[in-house]
């Protein structure tokens, strides 16, 4: 979806609004819902969607849960910022939201550990239905912190390697890399240079390319980013050093920070149709399920092939894993309606056909395994790889903290100093990012 490039660009800004709920809400030890959900009651929605199409898809959703459900009536607020929706979990009220639905994964931490979300493990108690069953091993981690389970997987996103077919047979590539070495060696047979520019670049690897964040390259490392006692663990699993070695020397031998970030400068942006990728500038492209439909849209000149990304040579067993996210809902814990609320969260998550329907009408990855391997989802069959990369249970996330992203925004930056040169020991740059990290979760607690 779209609208999936907010994540990035709210998690701080969400972080932030955030902490104002510590002061203003109490976590629960129980569900703490004394609400009939058997009568007659309106309840409000809040989500982020705002694409003709996706509102639509929402409204589909909604109008089958009041048909299963018709005592419940759902007043429905779209197009919300998260900022919007932390401002009304805090002050509450009743046209605050009973039920939320966020991008922002990277908040889970805060919604959780504030007590803006109300623990959902005793809903899930109550109607007999086990996490760890339903959804895929790598949405379970990212919509619980601490044992607090406030948040639930709503559709998810899985990432993967795009391709230019015809560019591959140009250059006698017959089959998508497996591993990261082959993966280096088609960039490079790829890659052709025009002046100080590229007639085609085999891939852009800079931190600023288009979804190469950190996150998506370390996913393939099968990073720890904390230790059993909470601290930053980049220094100590060689995950990091190898993801940031790599990622650097893909840089270097595919003509050097300064000359790649040149030739960025000059392609189109990620989400307009003149996205480097779509026009054939460049061959490979690590990306998000959603791009699939949108290069299609773009009317390309070649093929366009799709496969996992690449894994760690000692790690061949593991490949068809990838990166996952995707979008969130939960229970305002201001909500005097929680139980009418579980019945909306339930339907939406849980039901097989709601959530197939969804993911169909949205074009995500749908978020519970029975969903995964329902005959009535439709897809182009590229779109397969990434119902097996969301199913894989080697598949990963990045892990709720309690400040949020934070941890991540730092890794990041440290990423740009150390692809540009700024920071030339990687050993003490690691070790500084550490320090940092443990200090900001230190600070919010």
């Amino acid at each position: 979806m779209p609208e999936v490039s907010r994540k990035a660009a709210l998690a701080v800004a969400a972080s932030a609004s955030i902490a104002l709920l510590a002061t203003a809400c109490t976590g629960q030890s129980d569900s703490g819902a004394s609400d009939d959900a058997s009568k007659e009651t309106t309840i409000n929605f809040w989500h982020a969607w705002s694409a003709p199409n996706e509102v639509k898809a929402v409204t589909s959703l909604i109008d089958g849960f009041e048909k299963a459900r018709p005592n419940i009536h759902v007043n429905v607020v779209g197009n919300m910022t998260d900022d919007k929706i932390n401002q009304a979990l805090r002050t509450g009220g009743d046209k605050a939201p009973d039920v939320i639905s966020s991008f922002t994964t990277n908040n889970v931490g805060k919604f959780c550990s504030s007590g803006a979300l109300v623990d959902l493990n005793p809903f899930f108690e109550k109607s007999g239905i086990d996490p760890e069953t339903t959804f895929p091993k790598a949405m379970n981690e990212y919509t619980r912190f601490d044992g607090n389970r406030c948040t639930v997987p709503l559709l998810g996103d899985a990432y993967g390697l795009y391709y230019n077919k015809d560019a591959f047979a140009k250059a006698g590539i017959k089959n998508p890399p497996k591993t990261w070495s082959e993966f280096e060696a088609d960039a490079k047979k790829l890659t052709i240079p025009d002046g100080d520019g590229y007639k085609q670049l085999g891939f852009m690897p800079d931190y600023h390319g288009w979804e190469t964040t950190t996150e998506h390259y370390f996913a393939q490392f099968s990073p720890a980013y904390f230790d059993a006692n909470g601290k930053s663990n980049i220094t100590k699993d060689p995950a990091f050093t190898k993801g940031f070695t790599l990622q650097k020397r893909l840089v270097d031998e595919l003509g050097g920070y300064r000359r790649l970030e040149k030739y960025r400068a000059t392609l189109g942006d990620e989400w307009g149709p003149k996205h480097p990728f779509h026009t054939g500038q460049v061959a490979m492209q690590l990306d998000g399920e959603w791009r699939l439909g949108m290069a299609e849209e773009a009317k390309p000149t070649f093929g366009i092939g799709v496969a996992p990304l690449p894994v760690p040579d000692d790690q061949v067993s593991r490949y068809g894993k990838g990166y996952i996210t995707g979008t969130i809902a939960g229970i305002a814990a201001t909500s005097k309606k929680q139980n009418a609320a579980w019945e909306l969260v339930k339907y939406m998550t849980t039901d097989t056909d709601a959530v197939v329907g969804f993911a169909n009408d949205i074009h995500n990855v749908p978020s519970t395994l029975a969903a995964l391997k329902s005959p009535e989802l439709k897809y182009d069959p590229r779109f397969k790889t990434f119902l097996d990369i969301a199913a894989n249970p080697d598949s990963t996330t990045t892990p709720a903290s309690i400040n949020g992203g934070q941890y991540l925004v730092t890794i990041q930056q440290f990423g740009y100093d150390y692809e540009s040169g700024k920071e030339r020991d990687l050993k003490a740059g690691l070790a500084k990012t550490a320090r940092q990290i443990d200090t900001d979760i230190a600070q919010a607690k």
